[in-house]
Order: C-alpha cells, then structure tokens, then sequence
C-alpha cells in the first residue's frame, strides 16, 4: 500500500505502509541481516573503536543501543542499500535488539520491528536526492526514523503514537560526510550510534505522550526544506516491486566501502585470465563519480583509507584470490607487492556507468589488452551471495575478534536454527557470550 491517504501526513501515511503484517520469507530474510549485523558488531568491538565507545557505555536500553550502534559500521561491511545510498543495519538492529531484550520479546517480534523498521529507513533515504548525499551522511540522517519505527513495534505503539515517534526520530535525525574528510574521525560510528539512540528514545517519548510534528517530512520548515535540496518527499511512499525493501538490501562481501565492491569484484575476475606476476602495464578502472568521489585514494596511509582505496582493493585482488579484513591493516599497506600494483592504477570516471547509478554499482577493469565488466556489484540483488556465504562471513568476522572457529560457528549455527519464540533475553546473551 502507498500512496498519501486524504487529510493525513506523509508520515501518517508511511507509518500504514509500515504496520502491515510481515510474511515468513521477510522474517526468513531479517534474521540473515541481524546474523550479519552481529558479525560485524562482535568484529568491531576489538577494534580501537570499539573500545572507545565502550568507555562512555551506559547500561538500559538507550545507553546499549548507542554503544552497538557504534561498533556494526567499523569495519565497513554492514549491508547496504543502493538505491537510498545508506547502510539500514547498524543503527536499525541494535535499537531494536536492545529494546526487545529489555521486554522479554520473541525472536518473531523482533525480526518483525526489523522489517519495519528497514522499510521505513529505505523509503526516506531513497527519496532525499543526490545533494542531500553529497553533503549528509545518509545513514545518520535517515537511520533514526527506521530504528523510531522498528522501536515502535517493539512498544506495540498505535498508529497515532508511532507517527509521532517517527517525528522525532527525523527532527533530530544528522550526519554529515565532513567526518569522511578526516581519517582519524570516528565520526561515521557516531552517527550510526547516535540514530540507534534516537530511535529507542523517540519510541519511548510517544510512548509516554510526547507529541512531534506530524508534517515534518512535508512541511515548509521540515526535513525535506531544509536537507534535501533536489529529494521529492512523495517518493516516501512510492509503489515498489518488492513486498518489502529489505528484500533488496545488499550484502557486502568485502571489507572495503561499498563504491569499492564492482571494482574489486572486476579485478578478482580478471586475476582469474591474466598471468599477473609478468605484468608492468598501466592498470586502469572506471566507474561511477561517487565511486572515485568517496574512493580514490592512491596512497592509503589509515586503515580506514585503505577499505576507500580503488587503487588498494585492486592490489589486494591482484597479488591475493579474494581480499580479507588483514588486508587492510596498517601493516599490509607497508607491504611492497601491493604498493608495486597501486603505483599502476590510473582510476577514471564513467557516463556508462553513471548512467545508471545508484540502480547500479558497476565497474571495469583494463590491462594488457583485456577488460572485465561488473554491471553488479556481489551481494545485491541482481548479484547474491548464498546463505552459505553469509554464514562465512559471518564466522570469520567473530574468529577476526578473537573467538575460536568452533565457538564462532556454534554462535552462527545456534542463531540461524533457533525457534522464533525464543526470547530475544536469550539471543543477547548468547551474544555477549562470544564478545570477547
């Protein structure tokens, strides 16, 4: 259902696009999100980060969901989706985690909230417009409404109550791509924190009788006025194919910013056809404005340089058969092999791949008389990765903190077999268990 319904907001109107009842496949398809989450949180809470986060870690609801929220993005491998540019995982799953945990809810309940709550977050994120993402941080200004929803859920809010949730959730939503400018900055972190925060604090505020403002997708002094320079609010209930978006949001199997995936995909392929160690050619990529906006970076001196390096992701592919979390260490960026390759690559922007970006993320690669084409990148929906890779995936980013591969796959196994009716208590704990 979409559309504005008469004499209603937008956000009204969005909450009853939300509150519809969730069919088992969408359940089935959020609990491969939360597992993947989960990988990512429990990687990013040995990281410096991570720690850092966890000395300001406050116990309740709010103060858990904030420091999770902190740790799902570190390593920049949460799930993404495309088309609203933003990353739904890391600020949606642990506000609706640490909220369902608190009340004792089901698993079912809470894989629920989940879907909701990423239908929510896509929906605006999708609607605000290419200036809004040049300048805001999509996942922090957008996440909050989703994880407001999610949390409303939760409380079991009426209509009324999650519209006003929601309201607050975008009045305080923010976020701003300046952190990507500085490579010491855990800013990034901050704000999928901070939309985790809002989301659990907003649901509680309606909850209690705090009321919002309704028109603030609309209004003359609302979200879109003020952020959202070229976004059309009324896509906020465009019709879609899917049943729900989170059937569209995209794994990423690498651990590198997602522009950097087609790329690395392309190069992993022709690494396949080409004798690389006779190689001296120039080695030269092309692929979207965003791509080499957020990612060329030739000399990576940070970590987090690194995973938003072209050049980088193609020398990882090059001397290596897939690329791995150590790979963008600060030791790796040292090694020679790899600054050899990085000194090749020459990166160029692309009308052919522009052209149908953020629909999708492609790329190419050419050396030596032969070129490999991504038209998508592995892990979105044109391109997936199996149930089997997640669970991987997932494994791997648990051992990568510190946990034995056996505890890692028990944990993996555990959560994707256990019964819906099981308190969501039990998941957290079991969570905490394999947390170094």
């Amino acid at each position: 259902m979409s559309g504005q319904l008469k004499n209603t907001s937008m956000l009204e109107s969005l909450v009853q696009i939300t509150e519809r009842s969730v069919e088992d496949a969408a359940l089935d398809r959020a609990r491969l999100h939360v597992l993947d989450w989960m990988g990512c949180c429990i990687a990013g809470s040995q990281t410096a980060t991570g720690r850092a986060f966890a000395a300001v870690f406050d116990n309740g609801a709010v103060g858990e969901a904030f420091y999770w929220g902190s740790l799902g993005n570190i390593l920049e491998m949460d799930d993404v989706d495309k088309r609203a540019l933003l990353h739904p995982g890391p600020s949606i799953i642990p506000a609706v985690l640490s909220l369902a945990a608190k009340r004792n809810c089901t698993l079912r309940e809470m894989l629920q909230a989940v879907v909701r709550g990423y239908e929510a977050t896509i929906r605006l994120g999708r609607a605000v417009g290419s200036h809004h993402y040049s300048i805001w941080h999509n996942t922090g200004t957008c996440g909050p409404i989703g994880a407001a929803a999610a949390c409303s859920s939760i409380l079991k809010l009426n209509s009324g109550q999650s519209a006003h949730a929601l309201a607050h959730a975008i009045s305080l939503s923010a976020g701003l791509w300046q952190t990507r400018h500085e490579p010491q900055s855990m800013g990034k972190q901050l704000h999928t924190a901070n939309a985790a925060r809002i989301g659990v604090e907003a649901a509680q505020l309606a909850k209690a009788g705090v009321v919002g403002p309704l028109s603030i997708i609309e209004g003359e002094q609302g979200f879109f006025k003020a952020m959202c320079k070229d976004g059309n609010p009324e896509e906020v209930l465009a019709e879609y194919d899917a049943n729900w978006l989170i059937n569209e949001v995209s794994f990423k199997p690498w651990p590198a910013c997602r522009h950097a995936h087609a790329t690395i995909d392309a190069a992993l392929e022709l690494n396949k056809t080409i004798d690389t160690d006779k190689l001296s050619d120039e080695i030269i990529v092309r692929s979207y404005s965003d791509a080499l906006k957020f990612c060329d970076k030739p000399n990576p001196k940070t970590v987090i340089e690194a995973k938003f390096s072209l050049q980088h992701a193609v020398a990882v592919c090059w001397v290596k058969e897939k690329p791995e979390l150590a790979d963008f260490e600060l030791d790796a960026l040292e090694r020679q092999e790899f600054k050899v390759v990085r000194d090749r690559v020459r990166v160029e922007d692309s009308d052919k791949y522009n052209s149908v970006f953020p629909a999708h993320f492609g790329a190419e690669i050419e050396t030596a008389g032969q070129k490999v084409v991504i038209n998508d990148a592995l892990g979105d929906p044109e391109n997936p990765v199996s149930n089997e890779q997640l669970s991987e995936k997932a494994k791997s980013l648990i051992e990568y903190s510190g946990v034995d591969r056996s505890q890692a796959s028990q944990f993996v196994s555990y959560f994707l077999q256990c019964d819906e009716s099981l308190s969501c208590q039990n998941i957290v704990s079991h969570m905490n268990e394999v947390m170094p």
